[in-house]
Protein backbone atom coordinates (compact mmCIF):
# COMPACT_ATOMS: atom_id res chain seq x y z
CA UNK A 1 0.00 0.00 0.00
CA UNK A 2 2.68 2.57 0.78
CA UNK A 3 4.32 1.90 -2.70
CA UNK A 4 1.26 2.35 -4.47
CA UNK A 5 0.70 5.48 -2.72
CA UNK A 6 4.41 6.88 -3.76
CA UNK A 7 3.95 5.56 -7.24
CA UNK A 8 0.52 7.75 -6.82
CA UNK A 9 2.26 10.42 -5.88
CA UNK A 10 5.35 10.90 -8.32
CA UNK A 11 3.08 10.59 -11.09
CA UNK A 12 0.79 13.66 -9.97
CA UNK A 13 3.68 15.88 -9.38
CA UNK A 14 5.03 14.33 -13.25
CA UNK A 15 1.66 15.64 -14.39
CA UNK A 16 2.03 18.65 -12.66
CA UNK A 17 4.94 19.53 -14.43
CA UNK A 18 3.65 18.80 -18.22
CA UNK A 19 0.78 21.21 -17.12
CA UNK A 20 2.74 24.25 -16.03
CA UNK A 21 5.18 23.25 -19.20
CA UNK A 22 4.28 25.65 -22.18
CA UNK A 23 2.59 24.02 -25.52
CA UNK A 24 5.10 23.38 -27.68
CA UNK A 25 5.04 25.27 -31.06
CA UNK A 26 3.48 24.33 -33.90
CA UNK A 27 5.23 22.68 -36.76
CA UNK A 28 4.32 25.35 -38.65
CA UNK A 29 5.28 27.91 -36.44
CA UNK A 30 9.01 28.43 -37.77
CA UNK A 31 7.87 30.39 -41.42
CA UNK A 32 5.71 32.66 -39.83
CA UNK A 33 8.88 34.91 -39.58
CA UNK A 34 9.49 34.57 -43.12
CA UNK A 35 6.32 35.03 -44.03
CA UNK A 36 6.06 38.13 -42.11
CA UNK A 37 9.07 39.61 -44.16
CA UNK A 38 7.50 38.29 -47.33
CA UNK A 39 3.99 40.05 -47.14
CA UNK A 40 5.26 43.00 -45.34
CA UNK A 41 8.01 43.10 -48.20
CA UNK A 42 5.73 42.86 -51.47
CA UNK A 43 3.23 45.51 -49.39
CA UNK A 44 5.76 47.80 -49.39
CA UNK A 45 6.90 47.14 -53.26
CA UNK A 46 3.48 47.46 -54.85
CA UNK A 47 3.07 50.80 -52.32
CA UNK A 48 6.51 51.90 -53.68
CA UNK A 49 5.69 50.92 -57.14
CA UNK A 50 2.06 52.64 -57.14
CA UNK A 51 4.17 55.95 -55.95
CA UNK A 52 6.88 55.72 -58.60
CA UNK A 53 4.42 55.06 -61.42
CA UNK A 54 4.04 58.15 -62.68
CA UNK A 55 7.48 59.14 -62.94
CA UNK A 56 7.66 57.92 -66.80
CA UNK A 57 4.02 58.60 -68.21
CA UNK A 58 3.63 62.37 -66.41
CA UNK A 59 3.48 63.71 -69.73
CA UNK A 60 0.81 61.09 -70.92
CA UNK A 61 -1.27 61.52 -67.50
CA UNK A 62 -1.02 65.88 -67.56
CA UNK A 63 -2.00 65.63 -71.09
CA UNK A 64 -4.74 63.36 -70.38
CA UNK A 65 -6.05 65.26 -67.75
CA UNK A 66 -5.23 67.88 -69.10
CA UNK A 67 -2.88 69.62 -66.61
CA UNK A 68 -0.70 72.30 -67.23
CA UNK A 69 2.87 72.95 -66.33
CA UNK A 70 2.36 74.82 -63.56
CA UNK A 71 0.06 72.12 -61.74
CA UNK A 72 2.19 69.01 -62.36
CA UNK A 73 4.05 68.99 -59.13
CA UNK A 74 0.45 68.05 -57.90
CA UNK A 75 0.32 64.72 -59.83
CA UNK A 76 3.89 63.72 -58.15
CA UNK A 77 3.43 65.08 -54.71
CA UNK A 78 -0.12 63.27 -53.96
CA UNK A 79 0.97 60.14 -52.49
CA UNK A 80 4.05 61.90 -50.29
CA UNK A 81 1.52 64.51 -49.46
CA UNK A 82 -0.61 61.70 -47.89
CA UNK A 83 2.34 59.43 -46.76
CA UNK A 84 3.88 62.32 -44.55
CA UNK A 85 0.91 63.77 -43.15
CA UNK A 86 0.03 60.47 -41.50
CA UNK A 87 2.77 58.21 -41.22
CA UNK A 88 3.59 59.51 -37.68
CA UNK A 89 -0.25 58.79 -36.36
CA UNK A 90 -0.25 55.62 -38.22
CA UNK A 91 2.60 54.43 -36.70
CA UNK A 92 1.20 55.12 -33.25
CA UNK A 93 -1.79 53.30 -34.53
CA UNK A 94 -0.31 50.41 -35.23
CA UNK A 95 1.51 49.99 -31.65
CA UNK A 96 -1.78 51.11 -29.91
CA UNK A 97 -4.54 49.24 -31.47
CA UNK A 98 -2.30 46.16 -33.64
CA UNK A 99 -0.26 46.59 -35.91
CA UNK A 100 -1.28 43.27 -38.66
CA UNK A 101 -4.95 45.10 -38.18
CA UNK A 102 -3.38 48.26 -39.41
CA UNK A 103 -1.15 46.43 -41.81
CA UNK A 104 -4.58 44.54 -44.08
CA UNK A 105 -6.40 48.07 -43.55
CA UNK A 106 -3.74 49.96 -44.97
CA UNK A 107 -2.58 47.15 -48.00
CA UNK A 108 -6.43 46.84 -49.24
CA UNK A 109 -7.24 50.41 -48.67
CA UNK A 110 -4.15 51.09 -51.54
CA UNK A 111 -5.82 48.47 -53.38
CA UNK A 112 -9.20 50.39 -53.54
CA UNK A 113 -7.37 54.00 -53.92
CA UNK A 114 -5.21 53.00 -56.73
CA UNK A 115 -8.24 51.58 -59.07
CA UNK A 116 -10.27 54.52 -58.18
CA UNK A 117 -7.11 56.47 -59.37
CA UNK A 118 -7.65 54.75 -62.92
CA UNK A 119 -11.13 55.84 -62.95
CA UNK A 120 -10.48 59.67 -62.69
CA UNK A 121 -11.03 62.52 -65.25
CA UNK A 122 -9.58 65.81 -63.71
CA UNK A 123 -6.36 66.77 -62.19
CA UNK A 124 -7.40 67.76 -58.92
CA UNK A 125 -9.42 64.17 -58.66
CA UNK A 126 -6.19 62.39 -59.62
CA UNK A 127 -4.34 64.10 -56.90
CA UNK A 128 -7.13 63.99 -54.17
CA UNK A 129 -6.81 59.69 -55.05
CA UNK A 130 -2.88 60.00 -54.42
CA UNK A 131 -2.98 61.55 -51.08
CA UNK A 132 -5.53 58.37 -50.50
CA UNK A 133 -3.23 56.36 -52.03
CA UNK A 134 -0.49 58.09 -49.67
CA UNK A 135 -2.96 58.34 -46.51
CA UNK A 136 -3.15 54.03 -47.07
CA UNK A 137 0.31 53.62 -47.89
CA UNK A 138 1.57 55.53 -44.47
CA UNK A 139 -1.00 52.62 -42.69
CA UNK A 140 0.77 49.58 -44.31
CA UNK A 141 4.78 51.18 -44.25
CA UNK A 142 4.77 52.59 -40.87
CA UNK A 143 3.48 48.75 -39.26
CA UNK A 144 5.40 46.99 -41.50
CA UNK A 145 8.32 47.77 -39.72
CA UNK A 146 6.94 47.17 -36.63
CA UNK A 147 5.60 43.95 -37.42
CA UNK A 148 8.99 42.81 -38.47
CA UNK A 149 10.70 43.71 -35.03
CA UNK A 150 8.30 41.30 -33.62
CA UNK A 151 9.01 38.50 -35.62
CA UNK A 152 12.94 39.32 -35.59
CA UNK A 153 13.49 39.37 -32.12
CA UNK A 154 17.24 38.66 -32.41
CA UNK A 155 19.56 41.76 -33.52
CA UNK A 156 21.02 39.36 -36.23
CA UNK A 157 17.58 38.25 -37.56
CA UNK A 158 16.38 41.86 -37.50
CA UNK A 159 19.38 43.39 -39.23
CA UNK A 160 18.61 40.58 -41.96
CA UNK A 161 14.94 41.63 -42.04
CA UNK A 162 15.34 45.25 -42.47
CA UNK A 163 17.78 44.89 -45.17
CA UNK A 164 15.75 42.70 -47.45
CA UNK A 165 12.74 44.88 -46.31
CA UNK A 166 14.64 48.23 -47.69
CA UNK A 167 15.87 46.83 -50.59
CA UNK A 168 11.82 45.99 -51.78
CA UNK A 169 11.81 49.64 -51.36
CA UNK A 170 14.18 49.79 -54.22
CA UNK A 171 13.06 46.87 -55.78
CA UNK A 172 9.17 49.01 -55.78
CA UNK A 173 10.87 52.08 -57.54
CA UNK A 174 12.27 50.07 -59.87
CA UNK A 175 9.88 47.90 -61.17
CA UNK A 176 7.08 50.52 -60.50
CA UNK A 177 8.11 52.84 -64.14
CA UNK A 178 9.06 49.60 -65.78
CA UNK A 179 5.38 48.32 -65.26
CA UNK A 180 3.59 51.47 -66.12
CA UNK A 181 5.49 52.24 -69.03
CA UNK A 182 4.73 48.64 -70.21
CA UNK A 183 1.20 48.90 -70.10
CA UNK A 184 -0.63 50.13 -72.47
CA UNK A 185 -2.39 53.11 -70.72
CA UNK A 186 -1.30 54.40 -67.15
CA UNK A 187 -4.75 53.82 -65.99
CA UNK A 188 -3.99 49.79 -66.90
CA UNK A 189 -1.01 49.83 -64.56
CA UNK A 190 -3.45 51.37 -61.70
CA UNK A 191 -5.76 48.76 -62.17
CA UNK A 192 -3.20 45.63 -61.88
CA UNK A 193 -1.26 47.53 -58.81
CA UNK A 194 -4.89 47.47 -57.66
CA UNK A 195 -5.48 44.03 -57.42
CA UNK A 196 -1.60 43.16 -56.63
CA UNK A 197 -2.69 45.31 -53.36
CA UNK A 198 -5.68 43.67 -52.31
CA UNK A 199 -4.18 40.19 -53.28
CA UNK A 200 -1.74 40.74 -50.40
CA UNK A 201 -3.95 42.34 -48.43
CA UNK A 202 -6.33 39.45 -47.96
CA UNK A 203 -3.33 36.93 -47.45
CA UNK A 204 -2.07 38.60 -44.75
CA UNK A 205 -5.20 38.50 -43.00
CA UNK A 206 -4.13 34.81 -42.60
CA UNK A 207 -0.74 34.42 -42.15
CA UNK A 208 0.24 37.46 -39.84
CA UNK A 209 0.52 37.44 -35.85
CA UNK A 210 -1.00 40.40 -34.31
CA UNK A 211 1.53 42.02 -32.15
CA UNK A 212 0.82 45.55 -29.96
CA UNK A 213 2.24 48.24 -27.63
CA UNK A 214 -0.46 49.91 -26.06
CA UNK A 215 0.18 53.14 -24.47
CA UNK A 216 -3.29 53.65 -23.55
CA UNK A 217 -6.01 57.07 -24.04
CA UNK A 218 -7.10 58.47 -28.04
CA UNK A 219 -5.04 58.73 -31.58
CA UNK A 220 -3.66 62.17 -32.21
CA UNK A 221 -6.22 63.30 -34.79
CA UNK A 222 -5.67 67.22 -33.93
CA UNK A 223 -2.01 66.53 -34.21
CA UNK A 224 -2.62 64.65 -37.37
CA UNK A 225 -4.89 67.49 -38.35
CA UNK A 226 -2.42 70.12 -38.18
CA UNK A 227 0.23 68.59 -39.34
CA UNK A 228 -1.54 67.22 -42.52
CA UNK A 229 -2.51 71.07 -43.43
CA UNK A 230 1.32 72.10 -42.58
CA UNK A 231 2.54 70.07 -44.99
CA UNK A 232 -0.22 71.45 -47.61
CA UNK A 233 0.67 74.75 -47.24
CA UNK A 234 4.52 74.32 -47.70
CA UNK A 235 3.73 72.36 -50.86
CA UNK A 236 1.48 75.05 -52.65
CA UNK A 237 3.83 77.36 -51.16
CA UNK A 238 7.13 75.52 -53.01
CA UNK A 239 4.43 74.60 -56.07
CA UNK A 240 3.58 78.54 -56.41
CA UNK A 241 7.37 80.00 -56.26
CA UNK A 242 8.29 78.70 -59.43
CA UNK A 243 6.11 81.89 -60.75
CA UNK A 244 7.87 84.29 -58.23
CA UNK A 245 9.15 83.10 -54.84
CA UNK A 246 8.66 87.10 -53.58
CA UNK A 247 4.59 86.97 -54.52
CA UNK A 248 2.17 87.74 -51.31
CA UNK A 249 0.18 83.88 -51.78
CA UNK A 250 3.79 82.51 -51.53
CA UNK A 251 4.73 84.15 -48.60
CA UNK A 252 1.15 83.97 -47.03
CA UNK A 253 1.45 79.78 -47.32
CA UNK A 254 5.33 80.01 -46.10
CA UNK A 255 4.02 81.80 -42.67
CA UNK A 256 0.96 79.68 -42.30
CA UNK A 257 3.44 76.41 -42.75
CA UNK A 258 5.41 77.91 -39.72
CA UNK A 259 2.23 78.54 -37.77
CA UNK A 260 0.86 75.45 -38.03
CA UNK A 261 3.84 73.75 -37.10
CA UNK A 262 4.23 75.54 -34.45
CA UNK A 263 0.87 74.74 -33.25
CA UNK A 264 1.53 71.17 -33.84
CA UNK A 265 4.34 71.52 -31.53
CA UNK A 266 2.12 72.89 -28.96
CA UNK A 267 -0.57 69.84 -29.84
CA UNK A 268 2.22 67.51 -29.18
CA UNK A 269 3.41 68.38 -25.83
CA UNK A 270 0.17 68.27 -24.46
CA UNK A 271 -1.51 65.44 -25.61
CA UNK A 272 -1.18 62.17 -23.18
CA UNK A 273 -0.64 60.03 -26.65
CA UNK A 274 1.11 62.31 -29.22
CA UNK A 275 1.78 61.30 -32.30
CA UNK A 276 5.82 61.15 -31.95
CA UNK A 277 7.53 61.73 -28.78
CA UNK A 278 9.20 65.55 -29.07
CA UNK A 279 11.89 64.24 -26.54
CA UNK A 280 12.99 62.27 -28.94
CA UNK A 281 14.68 65.46 -30.56
CA UNK A 282 17.54 65.21 -28.04
CA UNK A 283 18.74 62.26 -28.98
CA UNK A 284 21.79 61.98 -32.01
CA UNK A 285 20.37 59.14 -33.04
CA UNK A 286 16.58 59.96 -33.91
CA UNK A 287 18.10 63.23 -34.95
CA UNK A 288 20.45 61.67 -37.77
CA UNK A 289 17.64 59.02 -38.68
CA UNK A 290 15.18 61.86 -39.31
CA UNK A 291 17.49 64.48 -40.80
CA UNK A 292 18.90 61.25 -43.26
CA UNK A 293 15.01 60.88 -44.21
CA UNK A 294 14.89 64.45 -44.98
CA UNK A 295 17.66 65.10 -47.27
CA UNK A 296 16.84 61.24 -49.16
CA UNK A 297 13.60 63.00 -49.96
CA UNK A 298 14.89 66.43 -51.10
CA UNK A 299 18.08 65.13 -52.33
CA UNK A 300 17.09 61.95 -54.12
CA UNK A 301 13.68 61.28 -54.33
CA UNK A 302 13.04 65.03 -55.59
CA UNK A 303 15.50 65.20 -58.42
CA UNK A 304 14.81 61.34 -59.47
CA UNK A 305 11.22 62.00 -59.51
CA UNK A 306 11.04 64.61 -62.08
CA UNK A 307 14.38 63.53 -64.05
CA UNK A 308 12.45 61.28 -66.31
CA UNK A 309 9.90 63.63 -67.19
CA UNK A 310 12.58 66.24 -68.04
CA UNK A 311 14.35 63.50 -70.46
CA UNK A 312 11.42 62.34 -72.46
CA UNK A 313 11.11 66.53 -72.96
CA UNK A 314 14.54 67.20 -73.33
CA UNK A 315 15.82 64.34 -75.41
CA UNK A 316 12.72 62.63 -76.59
CA UNK A 317 12.62 59.53 -75.21
CA UNK A 318 9.79 57.06 -75.07
CA UNK A 319 7.82 56.58 -72.17
CA UNK A 320 9.39 52.55 -71.86
CA UNK A 321 12.85 53.59 -73.21
CA UNK A 322 13.13 55.89 -69.81
CA UNK A 323 11.77 53.29 -67.52
CA UNK A 324 14.82 50.73 -68.88
CA UNK A 325 17.35 53.65 -68.55
CA UNK A 326 16.35 54.43 -65.17
CA UNK A 327 16.41 50.76 -64.31
CA UNK A 328 20.21 50.94 -64.04
CA UNK A 329 19.68 53.66 -61.24
CA UNK A 330 16.71 51.79 -59.37
CA UNK A 331 17.76 48.35 -60.23
CA UNK A 332 21.37 48.72 -58.79
CA UNK A 333 19.92 50.49 -55.67
CA UNK A 334 17.96 47.02 -55.16
CA UNK A 335 20.76 44.72 -55.83
CA UNK A 336 23.19 46.73 -53.35
CA UNK A 337 20.41 47.17 -50.44
CA UNK A 338 19.89 43.33 -50.95
CA UNK A 339 23.46 42.99 -50.34
CA UNK A 340 24.47 45.69 -47.96
CA UNK A 341 23.67 44.14 -44.91
CA UNK A 342 26.78 41.70 -45.20
CA UNK A 343 28.49 45.06 -43.33
CA UNK A 344 27.11 44.40 -40.34
CA UNK A 345 29.15 45.03 -37.36
CA UNK A 346 31.82 46.17 -39.64
CA UNK A 347 30.28 49.50 -40.73
CA UNK A 348 27.79 51.35 -38.65
CA UNK A 349 24.38 52.34 -40.26
CA UNK A 350 25.60 56.18 -40.03
CA UNK A 351 28.67 55.62 -41.68
CA UNK A 352 26.81 53.53 -44.47
CA UNK A 353 24.36 56.96 -44.64
CA UNK A 354 27.19 59.49 -45.36
CA UNK A 355 28.74 57.61 -48.05
CA UNK A 356 24.84 56.57 -50.05
CA UNK A 357 24.79 60.69 -49.92
CA UNK A 358 28.50 61.34 -51.14
CA UNK A 359 27.86 58.59 -53.66
CA UNK A 360 24.75 60.55 -55.11
CA UNK A 361 25.95 63.66 -54.88
CA UNK A 362 28.96 62.25 -57.17
CA UNK A 363 26.89 60.83 -59.50
CA UNK A 364 24.38 63.46 -60.01
CA UNK A 365 27.49 65.77 -60.57
CA UNK A 366 28.76 63.34 -63.48
CA UNK A 367 25.30 64.14 -65.30
CA UNK A 368 25.39 67.55 -65.69
CA UNK A 369 25.47 68.67 -69.60
CA UNK A 370 24.04 65.56 -70.48
CA UNK A 371 20.43 66.74 -71.34
CA UNK A 372 21.74 69.82 -72.72
CA UNK A 373 23.77 67.79 -75.10
CA UNK A 374 21.51 65.42 -76.07
CA UNK A 375 22.55 62.04 -75.09
CA UNK A 376 21.33 59.44 -72.35
CA UNK A 377 24.34 57.48 -72.86
CA UNK A 378 26.43 60.68 -70.68
CA UNK A 379 23.87 59.73 -67.89
CA UNK A 380 24.58 56.27 -67.65
CA UNK A 381 28.18 56.12 -65.27
CA UNK A 382 26.12 59.06 -62.89
CA UNK A 383 23.22 56.52 -63.28
CA UNK A 384 25.13 53.78 -61.70
CA UNK A 385 26.95 55.59 -59.17
CA UNK A 386 23.91 57.66 -57.60
CA UNK A 387 22.16 54.32 -57.70
CA UNK A 388 24.87 52.48 -55.70
CA UNK A 389 24.16 55.64 -53.11
CA UNK A 390 21.12 54.99 -53.27
CA UNK A 391 21.04 50.65 -52.28
CA UNK A 392 23.15 52.51 -49.24
CA UNK A 393 20.25 55.10 -48.19
CA UNK A 394 17.32 52.49 -48.64
CA UNK A 395 19.78 49.88 -46.41
CA UNK A 396 20.20 52.04 -43.48
CA UNK A 397 17.38 54.45 -43.09
CA UNK A 398 15.08 51.28 -41.68
CA UNK A 399 18.00 49.85 -39.82
CA UNK A 400 19.06 53.47 -37.90
CA UNK A 401 15.03 54.06 -37.64
CA UNK A 402 14.52 51.01 -35.38
CA UNK A 403 17.70 51.38 -33.60
CA UNK A 404 16.72 55.11 -32.72
CA UNK A 405 13.71 54.20 -30.45
CA UNK A 406 12.80 51.69 -28.06
CA UNK A 407 11.76 48.47 -29.89
CA UNK A 408 8.19 48.83 -28.42
CA UNK A 409 8.10 52.02 -30.12
CA UNK A 410 9.37 50.37 -33.30
CA UNK A 411 6.46 51.18 -35.58
CA UNK A 412 6.74 55.51 -34.20
CA UNK A 413 10.38 54.99 -35.08
CA UNK A 414 9.08 53.94 -38.69
CA UNK A 415 6.95 56.63 -39.10
CA UNK A 416 8.81 59.55 -37.42
CA UNK A 417 11.77 58.42 -39.98
CA UNK A 418 9.41 57.88 -42.87
CA UNK A 419 7.28 60.99 -42.38
CA UNK A 420 10.59 63.23 -42.99
CA UNK A 421 11.06 61.32 -45.55
CA UNK A 422 8.47 62.22 -47.58
CA UNK A 423 8.02 65.71 -46.39
CA UNK A 424 11.29 66.14 -48.20
CA UNK A 425 10.32 64.18 -50.80
CA UNK A 426 7.33 66.77 -51.61
CA UNK A 427 9.50 69.47 -50.99
CA UNK A 428 12.19 67.84 -53.38
CA UNK A 429 9.89 67.39 -56.24
CA UNK A 430 8.59 70.91 -56.33
CA UNK A 431 11.74 72.67 -55.82
CA UNK A 432 13.42 70.21 -58.79
CA UNK A 433 10.06 71.04 -60.86
CA UNK A 434 10.14 74.78 -60.08
CA UNK A 435 14.17 75.11 -60.62
CA UNK A 436 14.13 73.30 -63.71
CA UNK A 437 10.96 75.46 -65.14
CA UNK A 438 12.00 78.41 -64.01
CA UNK A 439 14.85 78.47 -65.92
CA UNK A 440 14.79 81.22 -68.62
CA UNK A 441 17.66 79.32 -70.83
CA UNK A 442 15.33 76.14 -71.27
CA UNK A 443 14.81 72.73 -69.43
CA UNK A 444 17.83 71.30 -69.95
CA UNK A 445 19.63 74.42 -68.47
CA UNK A 446 16.96 74.01 -65.66
CA UNK A 447 17.56 70.48 -65.41
CA UNK A 448 21.57 70.83 -64.45
CA UNK A 449 20.55 73.79 -61.78
CA UNK A 450 18.48 71.09 -60.25
CA UNK A 451 21.10 68.42 -60.50
CA UNK A 452 23.60 70.80 -58.42
CA UNK A 453 20.90 71.66 -55.91
CA UNK A 454 20.31 68.13 -55.20
CA UNK A 455 24.04 67.45 -55.11
CA UNK A 456 24.63 70.18 -52.74
CA UNK A 457 21.98 69.14 -50.80
CA UNK A 458 23.64 65.67 -50.88
CA UNK A 459 26.75 66.65 -49.13
CA UNK A 460 25.32 68.63 -46.58
CA UNK A 461 23.40 66.04 -45.71
CA UNK A 462 26.13 63.56 -45.00
CA UNK A 463 28.14 66.24 -43.47
CA UNK A 464 25.21 66.22 -41.15
CA UNK A 465 25.46 62.81 -40.56
CA UNK A 466 28.69 62.44 -39.40
CA UNK A 467 28.17 65.29 -36.93
CA UNK A 468 25.53 63.50 -35.24
CA UNK A 469 27.57 60.97 -34.01
CA UNK A 470 26.46 59.60 -30.46
CA UNK A 471 28.08 60.73 -27.33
Amino acid sequence: MPRFNERTRTAVKQSAVKQQEPPAPAPESWSRPRATLALTSAATAVALMTYTAPMVTLPDVAADLHTPLSAQAWLLNGTPLGLAALLLVAGSLADDYGRRRIFVAGTLALGLTTALGALTSSTWLFTLARIAQGAASAALLASSLGLIVHAFPSPRGRLHATGVWGAFVSGGIAVGPLLSGAMPSWRVSYGVLGAAAVVVAALSGRLLSESRAPRGGRPDLLGAVTFGLALVALVAALTLGRDGWLRAPVALLLLAFVLLLGLFAVVERRSATPMIDLGLLRHRLFLASSSSGLFTGLAVIGLFSFLPALLQQTVGLSAMDTAWLFLLWSGLSFAVALQVRRLAGRVPPRWQLALGFLLHAAGVLTMLGSLDAGSWVRLLPGLVIAGVGSGLLNAALPLLAVESVPAARAAMGSGAQQTFRYIGSCAGVALTIAIATSSGSGLAHGADLAMAVSAGLALVAAASVVALRER
